[in-house]
């Protein structure tokens, strides 16, 4: 079986309010998927009812694997030391303590400071070498780089890329568009409840057509034009600026980007 993940039907709601209307997806085992959304949107009430934390109303949700969670949040002892939380998740779980895993995660540095005095990053860090102590096979990530710095973003990307090389299913919810873009094998956006679209970057900007933004610089400044047919519209500006008499310099073209891709399909805008 290749499937590490089968959700089918999966709905939940609160009362009157619906947050899961039937979602149905699979996850194949060494990809990277994400469930993207908005706020709200749903995304980590589906990893938690995914992962067993949260029971849902109807539906199922099959896991094929040894499982590993990084919470959104976690909540530890104030005054525990990294290394004692790692001794204690070890001991939960009758595994060995990896130390060449607490390295690249940078946990050996901050190991004598008590959980409250750790920052964001070395906190993230932390709940991903916790998450690792078992040795899983299926890694559930709940916006995993929320709150921290640039370095600390590329750093732990550069982790979960690592985990995937060692075949591990990793999958994680998230509202960054850049992050997702650049980790995923494939995505499933959330949107009012539903899943409104699944596959990869590449077929989602195939379903909903190619948007370029066109920066040209000329001898009287710089302007950009947005167009979803870049041929057309190039040839209509660079007549106009010859017939009047305007130098052009350079000319930059950017693709959509997974951002604008799903205010277009979720039907939002960004103001």
């Amino acid at each position: 079986m290749n499937d590490a993940i089968q959700v089918n039907g999966l709905k939940k709601s609160y009362g009157s309010h619906t947050v899961l209307n039937g979602l149905s997806f699979r996850v194949q085992k060494g990809e990277i998927f994400a469930l993207l959304g908005v706020n709200g949107a749903g995304k980590t009430t589906a990893l938690e009812c995914i992962e067993g934390l949260r029971k849902y109303d109807s539906g199922s949700a099959a896991v094929n694997g040894k499982v590993g969670i990084q919470l959104q949040s976690a909540s530890l002892p104030a005054n525990i030391k990294p290394m004692e939380a790692v001794r204690l998740f070890a001991k939960w779980n009758k595994a060995k303590i990896n130390d060449p895993m607490l390295t690249a995660l940078g946990v050996n540095g901050f190991a004598k400071k008590q959980y409250t005095e750790l920052s964001t990053g070395q906190k993230r860090r932390l709940h991903l070498a916790l998450a690792l102590i078992s040795d899983p096979d299926i890694i559930f990530l709940d916006e995993p780089t929320a709150g921290l710095d640039v370095e600390g973003r590329i750093s732990l990307h550069e982790q979960i890329r690592a985990l995937k090389k060692q075949g591990k299913t990793i999958i994680l919810a998230s509202h960054d568009m850049a992050e997702v873009e650049g980790l995923c094998d494939r995505i499933a956006i959330l949107n009012g409840g539903d899943i409104v679209f699944c596959g990869s970057v590449a077929e989602l900007t195939e379903k909903i057509g190619r948007h370029y933004i066109l920066h040209i610089k000329t001898g009287q400044g710089e302007e950009d034009y947005e167009t979803d047919n870049i041929g057309d519209t190039m040839l209509s500006l660079l007549e106009n600026y010859k017939e009047q008499n305007v130098d052009v310099l350079d000319i930059e073209i950017d693709r959509g980007t997974l951002e604008q891709h799903f205010m277009q399909l979720t039907g939002r805008n960004e103001k």
